[in-house]
């Protein structure tokens, strides 16, 4: 059953200095719903250098006093943000599936409660950015500080954007960080609401939100001299830049880029009555239900020769057993695709896998286009008999196509699996544990599942290095150490 809730509309303010804003310019961007060709959310600012430059001062101004905040009155702030959020969740998430595409059942509403356990998570652990002392003899006092950064610029994608910010925002304000966010133009809505709901809880340029083209504002702030971090999630492509230009004036950086995720199934995980969980976990792993626009997707799917058409075959018949439809409807399996050029592009890689001499499609859903509906709209498409070396093994599609590779030797498919010049995150399918983890250990992946295609909790470390999901990935991203010698006696 579809929803039926008020669409947003109006202007909708950045946040700057605890007061809700316009740009300095008066310039405008228009808001629209991927679900529904045209249809108006409203406008947000659009943000360029003169307004970053505010948020920065806003941020830098308030640093000194939230740094010197006792870590428990920085809890106290998380937690009661949370329970804000968590009164706001429902209200979250149908807001990101109108303004993001992603159904509101499998996507929308786990992005919200992650939204929210992630704040209280953080608020939790806000006594743990600790130093160490070390026992240098009597006379000596040595010891170290975890100081925050200062300033954070956090940039968010448009595929996620409350799960995103929910890995930055409360890691770094938790750390004694205030941050400046900058929302993606095709998905702004959300952390605009969310800024709205954790800002009573906070001093006023603890937390800023600008809106507006990365280009512009997101250029600026990445070059912007008072920013002492930049926390980027995006594409390979942007990513480069943001590490050159932020690394140019030695500022730190965390990057979360794109990925060509291995997802690889051994013979003893389709045997006797595991074929169907190992289908849903394959499933699962690709992210269908976000339309593949996930930089975690296990897009590679590389099933052993022995048991390749068995699984395909029951792969297939569950993917094209997926809905495609409004991201409003609970019965929708899959929403929209965010904007044109994100539909045009995943188009244009399915056509070019199609013009591959050898491949096989045993499922295309690309044009299916939901009844009554004028979206964004794409199903699943499953490609098999492919090459490792082709593009669509190669690039990054984000979208719903999946290809199919198989493989005869473990060797092999590790080679296979590393042949790439991305490294999030990997799937493992044996109920061999001496396979499995060998098999695990030896992928070069940030973050390896075994035997399930979700499995990512709260408190983990997350793609691998310097991620913002854990304690020890905040530490890493948001936190300096300071060392302290003191002479006694």
């Amino acid at each position: 059953m579809t929803q039926t809730i008020e669409t947003p509309s109006g202007d909708h303010l950045m946040l700057i200095g605890g007061e809700r804003v316009a740009a300095a310019a008066g310039e405008w961007i228009d808001v629209t719903s991927p679900g529904r060709r045209g249809l108006a959310l409203g406008r947000t600012p659009r943000a360029r250098e003169e307004d970053a430059d505010r948020a920065v001062r806003a941020a830098r101004a308030a640093f000194p006093a939230w740094r010197a905040t006792h870590f428990k009155d920085r809890q106290l702030a998380l937690l009661k943000a949370a329970d804000a959020l968590e009164a706001a969740a429902e209200e979250l998430a149908q807001l990101t599936a109108i303004d993001t595409g992603n159904a509101l059942r499998p996507q929308a509403r786990p992005e919200s409660q992650t939204l929210v356990a992630l704040f209280r998570y953080f608020g939790g652990v806000a006594g743990e950015f600790k130093g160490v002392t070390l026992p240098a003899g009597d006379d000596q006092l040595q010891y170290t500080r975890r100081e925050p950064l200062g300033v954070v610029a956090g940039i968010l994608p448009w595929n996620s954007p409350l799960m995103i910010a929910a890995m930055k925002v409360p890691a770094a304000l938790a750390a004694g960080n205030t941050i400046v966010l900058k929302a993606a133009e095709d998905a702004p809505l959300t952390i605009i609401r969310m800024a709205e709901l954790v800002a009573p809880y906070l001093p006023d340029g603890v937390l800023n939100v600008l809106t507006g083209y990365g280009a512009e504002v997101g250029e600026a702030l990445v070059q912007h001299r008072g920013v002492d971090k930049v926390s980027f999630t995006g594409s390979s492509r942007v990513g480069h830049h943001v590490a050159s230009a932020a690394g140019e004036r030695l500022a730190h950086v965390s990057l979360e880029l794109g990925g060509k995720s291995p997802n690889i199934v051994f013979p003893d995980a389709v045997a006797g009555d595991r074929l169907a969980a190992t289908a849903t976990g394959v499933l699962t792993a690709m992210r269908f239900t976000r339309q593949g626009q996930s930089c975690t997707a296990g897009s590679r799917l590389f099933v052993h020769r022995d048991v390749y058409d068995e699984l395909l075959a029951e792969l297939v018949s569950q993917v094209d057993r997926l809905v495609v439809g409004d991201p409003l409807d609970e019965a929708t399996d899959m929403g929209a695709i965010i904007n044109q050029k994100q539909f045009d592009q995943i188009k244009s890689y399915i056509a070019d896998g199609r013009a591959q001499a050898g491949v096989e499609v045993p499922l295309d859903r690309s044009e299916q286009v939901p009844d009554g509906l004028d979206g964004f709209y794409q199903g699943p498409t499953i490609f098999s008999a492919v090459s490792n070396d082709w593009r669509i093994a190669q690039e990054e599609i984000f979208g719903p196509v999946l290809v199919a590779i198989p493989w005869s030797d473990r060797d092999e498919v590790v080679r296979m699996a590393n042949d790439s010049h991305y490294g999030l995150a990997a799937y493992v399918w044996s109920q061999d544990l001496t396979a499995a983890l060998d098999t695990a250990h030896r992928i070069e992946s940030g973050w390896v599942q075994v035997n399930q295609g979700g499995g990512q909790m709260v408190g983990q470390s997350y793609g691998g290095y310097k991620c913002e999901f854990s304690i020890e990935g905040a530490m890493e991203s948001f936190t300096q150490i300071k060392q302290v010698n003191v002479k006694l006696g």
